[in-house]
């Protein structure tokens, strides 16, 4: 075998490399020896192949020491080498040095503060203290509480009050009046986060952020991102909801103004970001852009990945005009984005933002006057580290300067630029430069391991700040009664004590907070108000004022053509004596045709029907709905079942089957299933769910995204009873089984006549045409 055609054997099997003396990245392997660490474990990304990375895991309260992680270089070596003194082990957490209040004492007097150490602080005759006057070192590498500080007498010419130093820092600048400065440096083997500089303002107020001195193993905790975060965030979300309409809850909305928000989202792909890191960042990423969507204002979004060059999956360009992506494209586009390491050696940080400096560029040039409204986030995810491309800080810089970022901060909101250091080794020294500094807001969040990173991001918008959008819940639902109070908000069960001495029970929505929607059939002509209750979540129990059924509804209104029970214009609503304060776990779900459910299916402008609305909802021949049935085992409990609503063409085959009831023939058929009723049942094209003695009034909805349920229809009546007693299971249909449901759009005179009344002192519902 000649040479030529055993080298080609070789390439192909990867087998020969050493009798060729060629190498093969993909072979490279890195020694074992000097890895383990005592006390804790590591993890390896790719084995010990060359791109791997090697981090090292400890307990809470503890660290890896001398390094965080290595990585497996092109060489075959580990970048930290492994040593085989010091011995890698997992050391206690240490807190920086508490001993640098000034007029002041600090107890006790350590040379070190690891986890759990506490500390109490007094201040000297004539000082006074402020701040915390103990703290305790956490598991995180932080001191519990806030900087204290001992403040005298304001002397002359003081404007601002001390501004403290932080644990682990020095101070130059004893002056607090107009324009003076204070500079801040942090011990050895501390990088400082937060303004290095800050100045004092006419205000009173210091320019920048509290600094604060961090170990390499410090981090932020999932709480600290959420309050901190999250309260920026809806912050910058709620800038745009200020010149509209007032909802059903006093609150300003707004559909209209969802152009003037651009978020930039830049992901770090390079090989010092392993691929567990990466997924947990985009999922985290996902989560967010999902939970924006619950907002009134829908944002312009620009996504792209980088390492020595940028890949733009999402260019925010796209996302003005006509031609304007949809959100479920964008996560496609984001979900399904390959990751490999491999190909991502080196990283240029400075082109990430470079490449947003330009978009914002091409945007003010094709109007000033609009850019100068619009707000920019940029959100980046990153370890910090770059070695091409220049310095970053420079292209920020040019950012600020293209948003028209004043001296005296009057533009200052206009701009936030976060970042959430990811990695396992995360340069702060980096990081720090390049977010935005304001007073009481923090914008570099430092998340260990991408711990419950993605579940961080799920609270970072608190649906109890913004309880005046409709239908909007948690998405998930862990099968206790707490849970899915969260995940159904507006689910009510409603008990009627009838004069007989029976108990009627059936469902309801909550719509308004102060009305419950309902089947009319729950009632008998000699129930009162009185005889009802209604039970929202699992312990508020709800009296009712009066109880008000549809004017055309009446049961006995075909008995001479035959049939026993009419269920046309089946619904009613029941008024509550009070009204309720709409929270998280107590929140109305949407109705079609109102402003605050053109809200939720992002339709913006002042010519939105209610034909849209029908169009979005129920325009397929077999739209998909939910509805809630008791669980029968657990008291306290619903189920979720699902059925394809039958439509169109569809429509006359579902209500055909109801020809075998006694009174209904083919011939009376649309005059008793009138065009009121939507249909579901049966197995095709799937096999439905049925409704069980007990569910009728419950809302039939469909969830428009993650976050809004909108309801579309009330569970009125079935043409088979399915449902075994005591069978807790959800029961399927058959061939021959329908259950019908009144179509909330065929009622809405009725609707609108008692929840859109602005006479009474009820918060009346916005209804559109």
């Amino acid at each position: 075998m000649n040479l030529s055609v055993f080298s080609s054997l070789c390439a192909a099997l990867i087998l020969c490399t050493l009798l060729l003396g060629v190498s093969v990245l993909s072979e490279t392997l890195c020694n074992d020896s000097n890895l383990d660490i005592e006390g804790g474990t590591y993890t390896l990304s790719k084995e010990r192949y060359y791109g791997s990375m090697l981090v090292y895991h400890c307990p809470e309260g503890y660290y890896p020491y001398p390094a965080l992680a290595r990585s497996c270089q092109k060489s075959g070596s580990w970048s930290p080498p492994p040593k085989r003194r010091p011995t890698p082990k997992c050391r206690m957490v240490e807190c920086p040095n508490p001993l640098v209040l000034e007029s002041g004492s600090v107890f006790p007097v350590l040379s070190q503060y690891f986890a759990d150490n506490q500390t109490t602080y007094e201040c000297y005759s004539g000082y006074t203290l402020r701040g915390s006057s103990s703290r305790t070192c956490q598991p995180n590498g932080k001191w519990s509480g806030g900087t204290p500080i001992c403040s005298g007498a304001i002397e002359d010419g003081a404007k601002c009050a001390d501004p403290g130093i932080p644990p682990g820092a020095g101070r130059t600048g004893d002056f607090f009046g107009i324009g003076d400065k204070v500079t801040y440096r942090c011990d050895s083997g501390l990088n400082l986060v937060g303004s290095k500089v800050r100045v004092c303002q006419e205000n009173g107020q210091w320019t920048g952020t509290e600094p604060k001195c961090y170990y390499k193993h410090t981090y932020d905790t999932p709480l600290e991102i959420t309050e901190a975060f999250g309260s920026a965030l809806r912050e910058s979300l709620q800038v745009l909801e200020t010149d509209s309409d007032t909802d059903q809850f006093g609150k300003k909305i707004s559909v209209d103004k969802g152009g003037l928000l651009n978020i930039y989202i830049a992901m770090d792909i390079s090989d010092s970001i392993d691929k567990a890191e990466f997924e947990k960042s985009r999922n985290a990423v996902i989560k967010l852009i999902r939970k924006v969507s619950s907002f009134t204002v829908s944002p312009n979004y620009g996504i792209l990945f980088f390492a020595s060059d940028v890949k733009e999956v999402v260019n925010i360009l796209d996302s003005h005009g006509k031609n304007r992506r949809k959100l479920v494209d964008i996560l496609a586009d984001l979900d399904n984005f390959e990751y490999d390491a491999r190909e991502n050696v080196g990283t240029d940080l400075n082109l990430a933002f470079k490449t947003i400096l330009e978009r914002m560029a091409i945007q003010k040039g094709r109007n000033a006057t609009l850019f100068k409204e619009m707000y920019h986030v940029l959100i980046f995810f990153t370890d910090g580290a770059y070695n091409m491309g220049g310095r970053p800080e420079d292209t920020v810089a040019k950012i600020k300067a293209m948003v028209e970022i004043d001296e005296d901060a009057k533009r200052e909101n206009h701009l936030d630029i976060y970042v959430f250091g990811v990695g396992s080794v995360i340069f702060d020294e980096d990081i720090t430069p390049l977010v935005t500094k304001r007073e009481g807001e923090t914008h570099y969040f430092k998340v260990k391991n991408g711990e419950k990173l993605e579940e961080t991001f799920d609270e970072i918008i608190d649906e109890e700040k913004v309880v005046g959008l409709c239908g909007l819940h948690k998405n998930y639902d862990s099968g206790t009664p707490d849970t899915q109070r969260l995940r159904y908000p507006w689910l009510a069960r409603i008990e009627t004590k009838h004069k007989d001495g029976g108990l009627g029970k059936c469902m309801g929505s909550l719509v308004t907070p102060d009305y419950i929607l309902t089947a009319a059939h729950c009632f008998k002509f000699e129930d009162t108000a009185d005889m009802i209750t209604v039970l929202i979540g699992n312990k508020e129990v709800l009296k009712v004022e009066r109880h008000i059924l549809h004017p055309q509804y009446n049961i006995k209104a075909k008995v001479d053509q035959g049939v026993k029970e009419f269920y046309d214009y089946d619904v009613a609503l029941l008024q509550l004596k009070k009204t309720l304060t709409p929270s998280i776990k107590t929140r109305p779900i949407c109705i079609p045709c109102t402003k605050e459910t053109s809200a939720a299916l992002k339709l913006s402008g002042d010519q939105i029907t209610c034909k849209q609305h029908e169009e979005l909802l129920l325009d397929k021949s077999y739209e998909e709905a939910k509805f809630m049935s008791h669980d029968k085992l657990r008291d306290n409990m619903e189920q979720e079942n699902e059925v394809k609503l039958k439509l169109k063409d569809h429509r006359d085959n579902c209500i055909g089957l109801a020809t075998k009831l006694e009174g209904i023939t083919a011939d009376n058929l649309k005059t008793i299933v009138t065009d009121n009723f939507l249909c579901s049942g049966g197995r095709d094209p799937t096999r439905d769910h049925v409704t069980c003695k007990g569910d009728s009034g419950g809302a039939v909805f469909k969830d428009y995204d993650d976050y809004r349920t909108i309801q579309v229809g009330v569970i009125s009546w079935a043409t088979k009873n399915l449902c075994p007693e005591g069978d807790s299971r959800k029961q399927e249909s058959n061939d021959d089984s329908r259950d019908f449901h009144i179509n909330l759009f065929k009622v809405l005179p009725f609707l609108k006549k008692h929840l859109g009344d602005d006479t009474s002192e009820r918060v009346p519902l916005n209804f559109i045409d």
